[in-house]
């Protein structure tokens, strides 16, 4: 709810995903998988990458009004060590104008953000490249946003 009100949104229109460290957290979230959508989320992640996949009956009851959900394994080390215990929410914050350095720069960023949220984690400078997002709900993976992963791993 939180951050659905920072950003902006109504929480059901909110387009959130969870943020792991590894895969051992999929079966938390998603319906099971076949072997060859395991392979290719093996082969991307840690990535760049958002993919999106049918949500399953354990997700937190503001997630179950939607179908499917986003999962995300980034290559960020602190990332990935934040949520080694528990993942996280997580959602692309858009650029208000074309100044890169209000999400890069972590000074500006603390700026920004500090009364907003709980904590701000300075981890050095860093890139408002988007992770490329995939949908593998259907029956074909299907490319929704072409960004920093490389698409050809489909």
């Amino acid at each position: 709810e939180k951050i659905a009100r920072i950003k902006g949104v109504k929480l059901e229109k909110a387009n959130f995903s969870f943020v792991c460290s590894d895969l051992k957290n999929l079966s938390d979230y998603v319906k099971q998988i076949d072997s060859s959508t395991f392979k290719l989320l093996k082969r991307a992640l840690p990535g760049a990458y958002t993919f999106i996949m049918q949500g399953n009956n354990n997700l937190p009851k503001d997630f179950k009004k939607k179908k499917t959900v986003g999962i995300r394994v980034p290559d960020n080390l602190i990332a990935r060590t934040i949520v080694e215990r528990n993942p996280i929410v997580s959602t692309s914050i858009y650029d208000e104008d074309d100044v890169i350095e209000y999400t890069t720069d972590p000074e500006l960023i603390f700026e920004k953000w500090q009364n907003l949220v709980d904590i701000v984690i300075d981890g050095g400078y860093g890139d408002n490249t988007a992770s490329t997002v995939i949908d593998l709900s259907g029956d074909e993976p299907v490319v929704i946003r072409e960004g920093k992963g490389d698409v050809s791993i489909i």
